[in-house]
């Protein structure tokens, strides 16, 4: 999951270079943490949160196979 946030944010944000992502993992859920610049939060929240709904929905999606949840974060620096 922390590769696909990875690919997903770099694509959108103008410093690709200071995105960081970070993945913790339990028993009941991974949570994925997600920091870029302060210029490209903008970027990754988009309008009413609908960027970070669809990089959530994306991200659901994809760990549908695990037995977890899957919590994206993001957060500023």
């Amino acid at each position: 999951m922390k590769e696909l946030v990875e690919v997903i944010a770099k694509s959108l944000v103008e410093n690709p270079d200071k995105v960081v992502v970070t993945q913790t993992e339990n028993d009941k859920e991974i949570v994925v943490e997600l920091k870029v610049a302060q210029p490209d939060m903008g970027k990754v929240i988009g309008k009413q949160g609908r960027i970070a709904k669809a990089i959530r929905s994306v991200v659901k999606a994809a760990s549908a196979k695990e037995s977890r949840k899957v919590v994206v974060d993001i957060v500023q620096e």
